[in-house]
């Protein structure tokens, strides 16, 4: 059976990390999960940690003093992984914007493609539940602007609800990622892309938190505009060559 790793990066999620961590473990399909949780004030981690106890083998987690970023959250989290030796690897919010449902759908759409698989609110429409006009026009404009800048023929270029393979992860230099924002969602696709590997793009419905804060910032949406532009000139080579 392929292993299976979910990776949640989490700054303040008391209110929804119990729920998201029972929920993944409800599935089928013997699923872990890893938190990477930034040193979360409320009290986060210690809830996670008492859960460890309950599930030993299938819950672990990273502590990290600080705020250090959407991105170096990921990329620890992505050599955890690989150094455990597991098959695939998500990426998944802890507020339920990302439906636990939909992770099957994304390991199987991974597993076909040998890539990277997508939840895309934007290849079928725009499928998206309680967010502003004014954040889903910006959203859904960023994703077309990264389009028009790199050629990559993927609809949502800044989705963060992903699985890797593990051939994938293994080939890009994760020390070489450089945005640390909701850039480094695009990065990573674009990474993959120009190394030869399909981006598969799997329909979700994104639904908009209900519990917690969300962590968006004008800044972080600067770093992917500029960003996107020094990535159309990078040249990629696979890790190792």
């Amino acid at each position: 059976m392929d292993r299976k790793v979910v990776i949640i990066p989490t700054y303040n999620e008391k209110e929804n990390i119990e729920a998201i961590i029972r929920k993944v473990f409800s599935l089928e399909g013997e699923y872990h999960i890893l938190v990477i949780d930034d040193g979360s004030p409320d009290g986060t981690a210690a809830i996670v940690k008492s859960m460890a106890e309950e599930f030993p083998e299938r819950l672990h987690i990273i502590e990290r003093s600080g705020k250090q970023g959407l991105g170096t959250a990921y990329i620890t989290g992505f050599k955890w992984s690989l150094e455990h030796g597991y098959d695939f690897i998500f990426e998944m919010d802890a507020d339920f914007s990302h439906n636990p449902d939909d992770l099957p759908r994304l390991h199987e759409a991974c597993a076909e493609c040998g890539g990277v698989a997508v939840g895309s609110r934007y290849c079928d429409g725009i499928s998206v539940v309680n967010w502003p006009i004014g954040r889903i026009l910006m959203s859904y404009y960023a994703s077309k602007y990264v389009r028009f800048i790199l050629g990559m023929k993927v609809h949502d270029c800044t989705a963060g609800f992903k699985c890797y393979s593990r051939r994938c992860l293994e080939a890009i230099d994760l020390d070489d990622i450089q945005m640390k924002g909701y850039g480094f969602q695009i990065e990573m696709k674009y990474t993959a892309y120009k190394l030869g590997f399909k981006v598969a793009e799997v329909p979700i419905i994104f639904v908009n938190r209900k519990l917690g804060t969300s962590k968006m910032s004008s800044g972080i949406f600067g770093e992917a505009f500029w960003g996107v532009i020094k990535l159309r000139f990078r040249k990629f080579h696979r890790k190792g060559q």
